[in-house]
């Protein structure tokens, strides 16, 4: 399927006659960032530090949780039982572990794809299970120009439900007033296909990861690539 078709059966699945494009929500760890694979070496460390089983895969399925919300699912499966503070401790070393290995650099073609963004007058928007305070500097640091905002990205620390719920997109549609027509989706895991999706978003999927294209696709993806540089060679064809 091309993106024309693509489109076509997202308009008519949906009940709607055309997309307004106005915006493109990106996820941000595997999609404008190559991180995920220190994301998934530092769950690992972490969790194995408490005896916790944790793979490589599950943090590849479990990206766009929020870091508590994804401890909480090893709880139930190790059945055990942590104290918020507990929880607060373990994703706190996450991170400490994450920050001691070399900065990720900013996904192969991201940056492109951001400025065909910008040129087409659309407003790029930050999507993320992240919670980490600097996110507004470093992406404007390694994507100049491209004018990120606080009031148009969301975030861990903005949502009580993290993805695959669909409040992170829909509280990203909300702030920028568009209509589901309005915005799409660029997604690089099946956790956040399903928000997005789930918000009624028109949904990319690029499979920057282990993950089968089937996982992706089953999550509902509309389109899906294996790079950023793809997506923004069918953006500047047109189809």
């Amino acid at each position: 399927m091309n993106c024309r078709q693509a489109i076509q059966s997202y308009l008519s699945a949906n009940g709607l006659e055309r997309m307004e494009l106005k915006a493109v929500l990106f996820d941000m760890d595997g999609v404008l960032y190559d991180s995920m694979p220190g994301h998934a070496e530092a769950w690992v460390a972490a969790m194995a530090e408490r005896g916790y089983r944790f793979s490589r895969e599950d943090a590849y399925l479990n990206e766009g949780r929020t870091g508590a919300a994804t401890i909480r699912l090893v709880c139930d499966r190790e059945r055990i039982s942590l104290s918020d503070r507990e929880i607060e401790a373990l994703y706190d070393r996450k991170k400490e572990i994450f920050r001691t290995q070399p900065a990720p650099g900013p996904m192969p073609g991201a940056y492109e794809l951001l400025e065909e963004v910008a040129e087409s007058g659309l407003v790029p928007v930050v999507v993320t299970g992240s919670g980490h305070a600097d996110l507004l500097d470093r992406l404007n640091r390694t994507f100049p120009g491209i004018a990120f905002r606080r009031d148009r990205m969301i975030t861990a620390f903005d949502v009580k439900h993290g993805k695959p719920h669909p409040e992170p997109y829909l509280m990203a549609l909300a702030g920028g007033g568009w209509h589901p027509g309005e915005a799409m989706a660029v997604e690089n895991a099946p956790l956040g296909i399903a928000s997005a999706r789930a918000a009624g978003l028109f949904t990319i999927a690029v499979n920057t990861g282990p993950l089968p294209d089937a996982c992706l696709l089953d999550a509902g993806a509309n389109l899906l690539f294996h790079n950023m540089a793809e997506i923004t060679e069918a953006w500047e064809k047109g189809e």
